[in-house]
């Protein structure tokens, strides 16, 4: 993920905020939050945000032009900065808080640290399947976790579904990053919804059997892995082969150029997806522009550029996809509640644990 965080301008009559004790070193101040409001007036709103791309900050700085509001960040990991907002209380000058996985957004609101949007604007942009049932949080994007295969080893027609994958037909040829990878807990989280416990497990143990390697390294480097000929196929996020087709490093391009991308089970339950989302904090103090940002974010306009800059799919029906996107087609999503993910997280890390994922 790109880290090039813009420092902000501090307003006048901002308070710094000191990186809360108990933080991790990665949480990194992108603004000075400004702890007073009078009750929605001033022109701030305070994100706390676990989401770590050039496109927020890009939009941030566009819906300042456009309203005067100022976006200071905080960032640092989600479930730090869940700990810090319910330790800050009544004091907390959070406004939204920001970021990926319905599981961890679930979570959030779980925690009582959030309260629900009340916005007609938010509801006609996004789709009901993409926001909380409770409207505590709001996607901005989604991704999809596909079959990314190699070009010239692997024949498209013979791929199918997440299950294939764990047959012995790709004995030696799967590479995926670790069971400590979130997207990765929370696919296994959305098996056990659908399948259950007991057929979750038996496939789990069918990819450790097939992997072509221990797994490691991101996303990215699973597809490097594909080219360089470790393995045939990768179960990686989609988005990751656009934003390799954009790098700056001519390697990185080629490696996009010889992978393909799969969305698996279209005939049976469909491809799993995840979400980036905002969630409205309790005790907010700008609450009015924190809602404006939301609506902002999830425009027709905004979401074109979410999907442009980073490849992530919009959640506004009506925003324009990149080519690349476009090229890989329309796919059936999964269809289940995001706070599945979260409900399963723990039973999901076990299977893996007990499949011997690594």
């Amino acid at each position: 993920m790109k880290n090039n965080i813009s420092i902000r301008k501090l307003l006048a009559a901002a308070l710094t905020i000191a990186v809360a004790a108990g933080c991790s070193a990665n949480t990194r101040q992108a603004g000075e939050a400004n702890s007073e409001s009078n009750g929605g007036g001033s022109k701030v709103v305070n994100v706390y945000s676990a989401r770590h791309y050039d496109v927020d900050n890009l939009l941030y700085e566009k819906f300042k032009k456009e309203t005067g509001i100022e976006v200071n960040v905080i960032e640092g990991n989600a479930p730090e900065l869940i700990e810090r907002i319910k330790r800050e209380g009544e004091s907390t000058p959070a406004d939204l808080f920001i970021t990926v996985d319905g599981g961890v957004l679930n979570s959030a609101k779980e925690s009582g640290i959030l309260q629900p949007f009340e916005s007609d604007v938010i509801k006609s942009q996004v789709p009901a399947h993409l926001r909380d049932a409770d409207n505590h949080w709001i996607g901005l994007s989604t991704r999809a976790r596909v079959i990314v295969y190699a070009k010239d080893r692997v024949d498209p027609s013979k791929l199918s579904t997440y299950e294939d994958l764990a047959t012995d037909k790709w004995k030696g040829k799967v590479v995926v990053r670790s069971s400590t990878n979130m997207y990765n807990q929370s696919m296994v989280a959305s098996f056990i919804s659908l399948y259950g416990e007991e057929k979750t497990l038996e496939w789990a143990k069918g990819i450790v059997a097939n992997m072509a390697r221990n797994p490691e390294g991101g996303d990215r480097d699973q597809a490097k892995a594909i080219v360089a000929g470790t393995g045939d196929v990768a179960i990686m996020n989609t988005y990751y082969v656009g934003q390799l087709s954009v790098s700056e490093n001519p390697e990185e391009v080629k490696v996009a150029e010889q992978v393909g991308v799969f969305f698996p089970n279209q005939d049976t339950t469909g491809t799993h997806i995840n979400i980036s989302g905002a969630g409205l904090v309790k005790h907010s103090k700008n609450k009015e522009n924190a809602v404006k940002l939301v609506e902002f974010l999830t425009n027709e306009e905004s979401q074109t550029t979410f999907s442009a800059e980073n490849f992530e799919f919009p959640v506004n029906p009506k925003a324009k996809l990149p080519e690349l996107l476009k090229s890989w087609g329309e796919f059936k999503a999964q269809k289940i509640d995001f706070a599945e993910l979260g409900k399963n997280n723990g039973k999901a890390v076990e299977i893996m644990n007990k499949a011997g994922w690594k």
